[in-house]
């Protein structure tokens, strides 16, 4: 099952990869009140980094939060 997910996260950074050097054109991004222009490269980039980012921040929450409920035995705690 490990070799599974290893090879899993190897074939999809692999595509990431593939559309981020297949975009290379610059696009004119818009930020708040900005606007520069960037390789459509970095933009997909940085968005996946950013939604890895937030993805992680999620789970590492998800599992702080599991972590302190005590166990309860019919809506009281377990002595």
């Amino acid at each position: 099952m490990k070799k599974f997910k290893i090879i899993l996260i190897a074939v999809v950074l692999l595509l990431v990869l593939v559309v981020i050097l297949q975009n290379t054109d610059p696009v004119n991004t818009k930020f708040l009140f900005w606007s520069f222009p960037l390789p459509r490269a970095l933009l997909l980039f940085l968005t996946f980094m950013f939604g890895f980012i937030a993805g992680l921040l999620a789970v590492i929450r998800f599992e702080r939060k599991t972590e302190k409920k005590p166990e309860t035995v019919a809506g009281r705690e377990k002595s």
